[in-house]
């Protein structure tokens, strides 16, 4: 049975710029957010998030010096809830290439992030999203905009396990990945804690995902 009380999140302390930011978010969404790289604290909450801003190498280097990738990979397995933002929903993919230097990435996702093939870099703005149908992540908010902040991204989805739901957006006229829903997995390329009141639903049809035991 699923218990009212607010739903425990952590948000994986591994050095990432917006940790604070994505933690203010959550809270104002309605979770108990702890900021923490421990492992075992971040195995028994309700939801993990991965935040991340920066280079793809760079965020992979912290993930690694606290044991995010296993960390990632035994929650899935469990299927515990995990939230990827930004570069944190990058590093889920197969291999980040940025100025031809390939990093492999945790590779939870199938595909390779590459730099957009658009005008002008980084894309920096909001954009409106193209959800699939039944799409939970953005129940109630399918023709919302939110913000981007990136210059590089995932243009194509080879071998996606059936499961898999994925959103698209547009900059200038490259088609890139903007979201991914799949079973325990959410990740977004843009910013929930930067995008307003849709950014704060989309955090909260999130939240209501999480399983809670009773108290």
């Amino acid at each position: 049975m699923t218990s009212s009380r607010r739903p425990r999140v952590v948000v994986l302390d591994y050095g990432s710029g917006n940790l604070h930011s994505a933690t203010r978010a959550l809270e104002a969404a309605g979770a108990d957010v702890t900021l923490s790289a421990d492992p075992a604290v971040a195995l028994a909450a309700d939801g993990l998030v991965v935040p991340g801003v920066g280079a793809f190498s760079a965020c992979m280097d912290g993930l690694v010096g606290v044991g995010g990738p296993q960390l990632i990979l035994r929650r899935l397995a469990a299927r515990k809830p995990v939230l990827g933002i930004c570069v944190g929903h990058q590093v889920l993919f197969s291999l980040g290439v940025e100025h031809g230097d390939p990093t492999p990435g945790i590779a939870v996702l199938p595909g390779v992030v590459e730099e957009l093939d658009a005008v002008p870099l980084p894309h920096m703005g909001w954009n409106t999203v193209e959800p699939p149908a039944a799409s939970a992540m953005f129940a109630g908010i399918e023709h919302e905009r939110f913000y981007f902040v990136h210059s590089f991204g995932v243009h194509e989805v080879p071998d996606w396990p059936a499961n898999a739901r994925i959103t698209w957006t547009r900059h200038g006229g490259d088609r890139f990945i903007a979201a991914v829903e799949q079973g325990p997995l959410w990740s977004t390329q843009f910013h929930p804690e930067k995008s307003g009141a849709a950014g704060a639903r989309l955090l909260r049809n999130w939240l209501d995902t999480l399983p809670r035991e009773e108290s």
